[in-house]
This record gives structure tokens, C-alpha cells and sequence, in this order.
């Protein structure tokens, strides 16, 4: 009874008076009136605080006054919000499966934060971060009772830093941004054919020759990003991709190759054949120094070791390996890189490791105790657990796809093949990890294509699943989460301007906001379609700056949808204002299309945006005044939505979606 309270609770309009959560809590009760927060709010902890903890409430007073703009400087009266953790030590390492239940009570008077760990204080912090909102009288937080836990202990993010490096910088911002909506893992691919992105003082020439400007990350910080991590409760697990992907380290130590080369960095993007040489005894040796180093850097129990995407090629032409196959009854390419695997995993054991791979590296003869990540589809999920293996979804989660928010909201770890797993198989799944490969991303455009998607993938992996059924809830949430993630130090709100004057300069930004809120921009599986990428080609166009999904082409698709469910005046002249505004964007820009080549590039999407509109404007005057051939003028209109709905360079006119249901109704 409880869950379905919560559901209802969190299902009406954003505007109401009902919290505004992301994640949703596992249990939420409303009580009457609001906890007053001003300048006297002050944190009383019932124990004496681990320096962790005294650090973490420190923040969370620094974020309070962020958000509100309230100097926390009067002289302090009553405690405002008692933290009862009964953990009052702390451990030097965070592990899978650490407990982050708490409880929150918030009356008119004061509040209470009660955990048995430093991880669930963590996550109740952020929680009532949430609930702070402005009402009549100043700041206040609603009066509620939360009881919340995780439905998943692995909630993870991903972050490629091969294909284009991510500064320093961009790594915080992220680490704030996954603290306030509650994710615990960053998985860090940091090798790949395009770079060598970490400082290796055994082997410099990993780094030095497997990249370029500088461009990778000192072991001074990667201690100060882990420390950073930690202190917000997230875990850092480091990929070094191999027997694959590995041109990078072949630059250097050519010994270590399964072909002859000389190596390079590949700085397009693909899937190449540099492959390290499974049979050769010097690979492993190199392997246990590299990740003995590398063990003592990042210290979480977990090191991912890739293994995805192996041609083979290089093995299959070099006779030496193709005997070494025969000669140990490997039987093919497969044998012989479970048998690295294996060999792999022994290294990593003995510097008390465990392994993780992509689900390539499921192979009948691997132990049972690797965790396989399924990027490829549900199924490898639901064979791995089956089977036993500790698993791991992130099919469904590749940001770089950019999916609307409502399909990878709806993306469960235990849908689809895995929906049949038992009770005990169903535990091996221990949770999720949205993916962010960067061909097409850079430090600029990171951010809008990470947030707030990835806000809504993290209530999927911590909110029980009940409570995730409801795609109108998720986006009034989203809405008012999007703008609490710019107080963090997320870009994907404040750089949309900054992308937008790039294109067009002297153009009015709210004609340039409206053409790009128009635009659904196609992820990797377009993109690379349309031209050949690499490293330095330039990530400045509108295929850049649009960031998708956007609340304008929602709003508008609901408006219409209402309108043709009934229609009223009032609707009428909304829909025309809204269409007049998308007519108007060709017009306003016209003149200025010849000032900017990006711009100029832009003319054929603006130009269709208009032709959407007077669809839109006709269909409307036909349903107010009905026409003997409105059947066939919607099917040809339809026809003309489908063309303009198709890739068009590298964005789809998300405006055709509403105003097919205008069409569509006269069709009917």
C-alpha cells in the first residue's frame, strides 16, 4: 500500500506541492507543514563524526548555500538537522555491497538523519539537498519520513577518455554530479588504440608515445580524483582494455605485438587489429609489473580488463600463435583468449584483484568469481547470471547512442531474457552502468550529453522497480533535477548558449534555442555514417550544440495530443503560437546565413522546421473546417513528415513527432 502512495505521490504535476525527488525513495510518508531553513540552520551530530562524514556534512552546508544563496552565518541557535551514524570509523576502501540505507525525518522543527553507515549519511545528505525548496515565507523542507535504500549496490558511469581526453576538470564536475543523484561506480576507460591516457612510471613509454600534448592523467591525479571520489561515496574502477584495443601499447613495446609493425596511435575511430601476442610469455611478465604498478594507484578490489571487440586477425596470420592453438587444444581464436583471460585473472589474483571484462570474455572454461559487463544485448546478461557469474548491465545505457530519456529510463537489468532468472540467478545481477564513449564528444558537449539522461538511469538502478513505471513522473522530475545538477558544476545547461552563439553570433538566441530544441541529435550509429571522424575533426556544429529530447517538442506533443483528443480555442491559439515561433526561426535567420558557415550548414534544418509548420498550420484550419480530401492530403503529408523525420545532417526534426498527431487525426 505503501509503494502505491509513493507512486501517486510522485505521478502528479511537477508544480504541486508533493516532493521532488530523482531517485525515488524506497518508501516516502508526507506529514503537514515545513522545516524553515535560514541562516541559523546548523548540523548537530549525534556521535562524534569520522573526518569522512565531518568532511561530507561540511559539503553539504557549502552546497545549501549554493543552491539557496542563504550565507549559513547567524549565529546559530537549536540544532536544525541531528545525523545519527553509527559508523563512527571509518574504513580506508569503499567495497561492493557496503550498506546505504538511512532514514530521514523532517518535522516543522527540526530533522533527523539516522544510518548505520558513512555511505547511507551520504546518500540522506543529498536527499534532503533535494527537498530544499523555496515556498512563501523563504527556504523550507517539506515534513516527510523516508526510509531508502538502493535496489542496486553497482551504479555505475562510464566515461571513455581515449577517444577524446577529458581534462581534470570535466572529471570533478562529473564525480559532484553522480554524488546528487546517487551513483557510486565510475568506470574509467583509460587505454585504448587513440591513447594511453595514465602516467606509468615503469613503462613511460605507455604514456609518453600513446599520447599527444600531454594529454593523460599523472599518478599525483589520479590519487586526488580518487580521493575526490571517495570522499562522495564513489567508487573508481580503471579499464585497461586488453588483448584488444591496444595499439597504444605496441608503440612502445612492439615486442609485446601479435604482428610486426611499426604502431601508431589511430586517431579515427573503429575497430582495428592491434592485438598483444597471448602466447608469448613477455606479455604476461609485462602485464603483472604494469598492473602491480597500476594496483597501487587505484586501490578498489575491482580492474576492468576490456577484452571486447577482438578481431583476430593478427593471430590468425601469425603461424606461431596458430600452432600455439593446435598445440594446447584451444581449439580456435575464442580458446585462446580465454586462455589470456585466465591468465590475466591469475595476475590480478595474486595482487588481490578481481576482474571485469565486457561480456566477450564469457567463456565456458573462465571462473566463476569475474563479473561480466553485457554491452551487446540482454541476453549475455541472462546467460552470464545463469550460469553463475556476477553480472552487470550496460546494453541499453550507451549515452553516445543519444536515446530519449524515456528509453533508457525503461531499460530495467532484470527485463526482457533476464525477467525469467530465478530468485537466486536474479542476484547475480548486481546492477548497471550508463556508458559514455567520447568519438563525437568533447570537453565542451560532454555534459549535454551525459545530464540529466544519466539522472534517470540512476533512479532506474536505485529506486525499487515499482516505482519506475511512470514516464510523465520521470520527465516532471527530470525538469526541475536538470537545473538542481548546474548548481554542481555541470555544463549541460550553461555551455547550450555558449554552442549556440558559435553557430550564429549576431542571431537572437531564443531563434537559435527554438531551431536546436527542434533537433534530436543521432548518436554513433548515424554519425559515423554520414563522414569519417577522427580526434581533431571539429565538434562545433549543430549536430553539437542540439542536445535532444528537449521539453519544448514534449510540451508541444502533449499539447496537441490534448487538442486532438478535444479541441478548444484556447489549445487552438497555442498551437499556432507554438507553430508561428517554429515558422518564424527560417525567416529571422535568413539574412544572417551567409555570416557563418555553421549557421549556412543549419538553412536546410530551419527550412524544413518552417515546412513542419505550415503542416501543422494547415492541419489545424482542416480539423476546424473539415475538407472532402483531408484523408488524402494527410496521407501525402504524411509521407512528406516521414522524409523530413529521417537523418539529415546527423540530426532528426523532432518537430514532424507532434505534428504527425495533427495529421494523423485527419487521416482518421
Amino acid at each position: 500500500m505503501l509503494s502505491r502512495l509513493v507512486l501517486l505521490a510522485f505521478s502528479v504535476a511537477a508544480a504541486s506541492a508533493q516532493p521532488v525527488l530523482m531517485p525515488l525513495p524506497a518508501s516516502l510518508q508526507t506529514g503537514t507543514g515545513a522545516l524553515p531553513i535560514d541562516g541559523s540552520f546548523r548540523i548537530q551530530y549525534v556521535k562524534r563524526p569520522a573526518p569522512r562524514l565531518d568532511r561530507a556534512g561540511r559539503r553539504f552546508l557549502e552546497q545549501l548555500t549554493k543552491e539557496t544563496a542563504i550565507p549559513l552565518n547567524t549565529p546559530p541557535g537549536k540544532p536544525t538537522l541531528f545525523i545519527d551514524c553509527a559508523q563512527t570509523t571509518d574504513r580506508p576502501l569503499d567495497k561492493l555491497g557496503d550498506p546505504e540505507a538511512y532514514r530521514l525525518e523532517i518535522t516543522t522543527t527540526q530533522a533527523r538523519l539516522t544510518s548505520a553507515t558513512i555511505l547511507g549519511t551520504m546518500r540522506g545528505l543529498q536527499t534532503f539537498l533535494q527537498l530544499v525548496e523555496p515556498s512563501t515565507k523563504g527556504f523550507a523542507a517539506p515534513a516527510v519520513t523516508i526510509d531508502d535504500s538502493p535496489r542496486y549496490p553497482w551504479r555505475g558511469l562510464l566515461i571513455d577518455v581515449t577517444s577524446h581526453f577529458m581534462p581534470v576538470p570535466v572529471i570533478l564536475r562529473t564525480l559532484d554530479t553522480m554524488e546528487a543523484v546517487k551513483l557510486n561506480v565510475f568506470h574509467w576507460h583509460l587505454t585504448d588504440d587513440q591513447g594511453f591516457r595514465v602516467e606509468s612510471k615503469l613503462f613511460p613509454k605507455l604514456h609518453q608515445l600513446g599520447t599527444e600534448n600531454g594529454e593523460y592523467y599523472s599518478q599525483d591525479e589520479i590519487r586526488r580524483i580518487i580521493s575526490y571520489a571517495r570522499d562522495r561515496g564513489i567508487r573508481i574502477i580503471p579499464e585497461f582494455d586488453m588483448p584488444g584495443h591496444c595499439a597504444t601499447w605496441l608503440i612502445g613495446y612492439p615486442e609485446l605485438a601479435s604482428a610486426p609493425g611499426p604502431y601508431s596511435i589511430i586517431h579515427t575511430f573503429g575497430i582495428y587489429d592491434p592485438t598483444l601476442d597471448a602466447t608469448n610469455e613477455a606479455v604476461y611478465a609485462f602485464i603483472d609489473k604494469l598492473m602491480g604498478e597500476m594496483t597501487t594507484l587505484f586501490p578498489d578490489e575491482y580492474l576492468h580488463i576490456g577484452g571486447d571487440e577482438v578481431t583476430y586477425k593478427h593471430w590468425q596470420a601469425n603461424p606461431k600463435i596458430q600452432a600455439f592453438i593446435k598445440q594446447r587444444n584451444l581449439v580456435d581464436e575464442k580458446g585462446l583468449q580465454a586462455y589470456f583471460n585466465r591468465r590475466v585473472l591469475e595476475i590480478l589474483r595474486k595482487h588481490n584483484r578481481k576482474v571485469a571484462g565486457w561480456d566477450e570474455i564469457l567463456h565456458q572454461k573462465l571462473p566463476k568469481d569475474i563479473m561480466v559487463q553485457s554491452w551487446q544485448n540482454h541476453t549475455s546478461l541472462a546467460a552470464a547470471a545463469k550460469e553463475g557469474y556476477k553480472t552487470l548491465l550496460s546494453f541499453g545505457y550507451y549515452l553516445d547512442h543519444l536515446n530519449l530519456t524515456s528509453t533508457y529510463y525503461h531499460v530495467d537489468p532484470l527485463g526482457g531474457p533476464a525477467s525469467s532468472l530465478t530468485p537466486e540467478e536474479a542476484r547475480n545481477v548486481l546492477g548497471g552502468e550508463a556508458c559514455m564513449w567520447t568519438e563525437f564528444i568533447s570537453p565542451l558537449t560532454i555534459d549535454s550529453r551525459m545530464w540529466p539522461k544519466s539522472a534517470a538511469v540512476a533512479e532506474r538502478l536505485w529506486s525499487p522497480a515499482a516505482l519506475t513505471t511512470s514516464t510523465e513522473s520521470m520527465y516532471q522530475r527530470l525538469d526541475r533535477i536538470t537545473h538542481r545538477l548546474d548548481y554542481r558544476g555541470a555544463t549541460h545547461n550553461t555551455n547550450y548558449d555558449a554552442m549556440l552563439r558559435r553557430i550564429a553570433p549576431t542571431a537572437p538566441i531564443e531563434t537559435m534555442r527554438t531551431l536546436a530544441d527542434a533537433l534530436d541529435p543521432q548518436g554513433i550509429e548515424v554519425r559515423e555514417l554520414f563522414q569519417k571522424y577522427a580526434q581533431d575533426t571539429q565538434l562545433n556544429r549543430m549536430v553539437d550544440a542540439a542536445r535532444g529530447d528537449s521539453r519544448m517538442i514534449r510540451d508541444v506533443e502533449s499539447l496537441m495530443g490534448r487538442y486532438v483528443a478535444q479541441p478548444s480555442p484556447a489549445l487552438t491559439d497555442q498551437i499556432r503560437a507554438e507553430l508561428q515561433k517554429w515558422y518564424n526561426v527560417h525567416q529571422t535567420l535568413m539574412p544572417l546565413y551567409q555570416s557563418s558557415y555553421l549557421l549556412n550548414e543549419a538553412q536546410p534544418l530551419a527550412s524544413d522546421l518552417q515546412q513542419i509548420a505550415n503542416i501543422g498550420f494547415e492541419a489545424i484550419s482542416r480539423m476546424q473546417t473539415p475538407q472532402p480530401n483531408n484523408s488524402t492530403w494527410a496521407r501525402e503529408r504524411l509521407i512528406t513528415l516521414d522524409t523530413m523525420a529521417k537523418p539529415k545532417l546527423e540530426v532528426i526534426n523532432a518537430a514532424t513527432r507532434p505534428v504527425r498527431l495533427l495529421v494523423e487525426a485527419l487521416q482518421k
